[in-house]
């Protein structure tokens, strides 16, 4: 999976190469859009430390899906993002989950390459399996960041995201639970800040 990204991504950099040149020299590469549109592929790697009955004491499950983001920027270093995502465990037992985020963002605007940091506070809806019977709302947080690149005038490539994703399920121990997840996928620049 990992191999495979990486080839995609090189070889969209090398298809959108010429336009990466141009809009180098047409643009100010400083000048933040007004509102940036996400979408992508994420990795979530669950991990579940219990004392419950019925549940082993240490389980992780590797979870695919997707997640889009709305990002309002409010200048060149700061803005505030919502993230919405979708993660499902193929294997058992089965169970989906859905985040919701909101949190600030800094970002660090160099020629044509962006790198952000964030701390996104919100939740996490389980169905039963993860860790857990029964469909399930708690808090998560999800702190990390990553990089894009400019491949064209509103387009920019995130090639990679890496996340704490802290959840907070019930688990008969500290309740807490210590995730990961990756993403990557496109972001669209909507108008100018």
């Amino acid at each position: 999976m990992t191999r495979s990204l990486a080839v995609a991504t090189l070889f969209l950099l090398a298809v959108f190469g010429n336009t990466l040149r141009t809009n180098a020299q047409q643009e100010n590469p400083r000048e933040p859009s007004a509102i940036d549109v996400y979408g992508g592929y994420n990795y979530v790697r669950f991990n579940v430390n219990a004392n419950v009955s019925g549940v082993p004491p240490t389980q992780t499950f590797n979870a695919n899906g997707g997640s889009g983001e709305l990002g309002f920027n409010a200048n060149t270093r700061i803005g505030i993002v919502g993230d919405l995502g979708g993660y499902y465990v193929s294997t058992p037992p089965r169970a989906g989950t859905f985040s919701y985020l909101l949190g600030p963002r800094v970002n660090l605007r160099r020629g044509l390459l962006t790198a952000f940091a964030q701390t996104l506070l919100g939740g996490l809806l389980a169905t039963g399996g993860i860790g857990q019977s029964g469909a399930q709302n708690h808090f998560a947080m999800a702190v990390g960041g990553g990089i894009e690149f400019n491949v064209a005038e509103h387009v920019a490539i995130r090639p990679v995201q890496t996340d704490y994703f802290m959840t907070k399920f019930p688990d008969g121990l500290n309740n807490r639970q210590d995730n990961f997840r990756f993403g990557a996928g496109i972001v669209f620049r909507l108008g100018r800040g």
